[in-house]
């Protein structure tokens, strides 16, 4: 037998975890980078960075697919459950859990257009939240001073809008706010047109108006922007947007929908015409108001003529005037005597006054005055008198009757510990401490012991 030649075996390679991934991810990187994949959506999830995340399944088997804020922010409509999707992206491995996924950077659904899809979305989003409801729609002015107008002028929704409403209601004031009505930032536009109008109350009524086109064409008036602008705005807002087959989420926020812009323009005038159609109605129903009265009245006048008081009419005027002469007689007799009283009241309180001698009543009141006073002083300086006298008494009889001559005698008080007066000697045992009160000062001392 031959020697083996143990030189041929191959050396083995040992591989981390983390370098098969990165390895593996390399592979399939290379070998996937731009691929289409179609499945339904399951386990969606939007991640507060804005990441989309979800699983792309067919009958057999699933992937995991991420499509980061950047891609999010360029679809049209958001990815849900059920829905069956083609997705655009790359096939890498996210090798903290050596899982293989999809980076997306597209997203179509299949079956239903992408800009149609996302219309169903936000109309049934703001319907939910009551963008749609008729009780928050605002109702046009009757006679509006001021329109607003906010489109493009170079398109012919302007010059229509324009020709009517200068022949057929040319007194009004148009306001026009020039935005681009498709394309990127005519949804911009289009809101801060809206919001300027409000923040300035700039008109009474707005028309929103663009002409034809396609869903792409129409679809800036179909952004979240311009309907939350529409629901914000203070003045009522008639969308005239397309043909009367085109249907966006503006027509459905604003006030009033108009099938074209010509119609928006009709819809404005007819207020007017409505106004002076009720102000016709109003001078007719004056006019016949007024007829009917004097109708009336002329008839209420033949009935007065009819009776038998407009035939003897002097009479009536003779017996008036009687009457007047009785009741101006009545009236003069009852003035003189008023006068006749008031004079006599006069006479006698004139002469009241002339024997009522004042000079002479205030001097006798200040020599009473006078005299009072000099009582009164009289009286406070008794009472001080014999009040001082008292006062005096019972201070002797106070210095007489005080402790304090009783000890200047010689005497002194004895308290025991707790600060008792001892009255007797059995109040105390030998040993215990006194105080002993002099007619000058104080003095301790201690029981030595007691004399029977």
């Amino acid at each position: 037998m031959s020697q083996l030649n143990f030189n041929l075996i191959p050396e083995r390679k040992i591989w981390t975890v983390t370098q098969l991934n990165a390895r593996i991810r390399e592979l399939l990187t290379a070998a996937f980078s731009s691929i289409w994949v179609e499945g339904e959506v399951s386990n969606f999830k939007e991640a507060q960075s804005g990441h989309l995340y979800f699983t792309l399944k067919d009958d057999s088997a699933q992937v995991r697919c991420v499509c980061f804020r950047n891609s999010a922010m360029r679809l049209k409509f958001r990815p849900e459950d059920g829905l069956k999707a083609r997705v655009r992206g790359s096939i890498s491995v996210y090798e903290p859990r050596g899982e293989y996924q999809i980076y997306v950077e597209h997203i179509e659904p299949v079956g239903v257009g992408e800009l149609q899809l996302a219309f169903e979305q936000l109309k049934k989003k703001l319907g939910e939240e009551g963008l749609f409801d008729v009780a928050r729609k605002k109702p046009l002015p009757m006679l509006p001073g001021r329109i607003g107008v906010i489109t493009s002028t170079s398109g012919a929704a302007l010059r229509d809008i324009l020709r009517i409403l200068r022949r057929r209601f040319p007194n009004v004031r148009v306001l026009i706010y020039p935005v681009r009505v498709q394309g990127e930032g005519a949804a911009a536009e289009i809101a801060a047109a809206l919001k300027f109008f409000t923040v300035r109350n700039a008109a009474d009524v707005l028309i929103l108006a663009r002409g034809g086109g396609s869903l792409e064409d129409l679809w800036a008036f179909n952004e979240e922007k311009v309907a939350r602008a529409i629901a914000a705005s203070q003045i009522p807002v008639i969308s005239a947007v397309g043909h009367e087959t085109d249907f966006t989420i503006a027509d459905f926020v604003a006030d009033v929908r108009a099938s074209t812009p010509s119609a928006a323009a009709e819809i404005v005038v007819q207020t007017r015409e409505a106004f002076d159609n009720h102000i016709r109605q109003l001078v007719q129903s004056l006019g016949e108001r007024v007829q009917y009265t004097i109708l009336e009245q002329r008839n209420r006048l033949h009935e007065l003529f009819a009776r038998r008081a407009w035939r003897r009419p002097e009479e009536i005027l003779r017996q008036h005037r009687q009457r007047t002469d009785e009741f101006s007689l009545r009236l003069g007799e009852a003035l003189r005597v008023r006068l006749d009283r008031l004079r006599k009241r006069f006479i006698d309180a004139r002469a009241r006054i002339a024997s009522f001698d004042l000079r002479t009543r205030l001097k006798a009141m200040r020599s009473r005055i006078d005299q009072r006073n000099v009582e009164l002083t009289r009286r406070v300086e008794r009472l001080l008198v014999v009040k001082r006298q008292r006062f005096e008494r019972l201070v002797l009889q106070l210095e007489e009757r005080s402790p304090l001559r009783v000890l200047e005698r010689g005497y002194a008080i004895v308290y025991d510990s707790a600060g008792r007066v001892v009255r007797a000697a059995d109040q105390v045992a030998a040993g215990d401490e006194v105080s002993v009160r002099l007619a000058r000062g104080r003095i301790i001392a201690e029981i030595k012991r007691r004399a029977e």
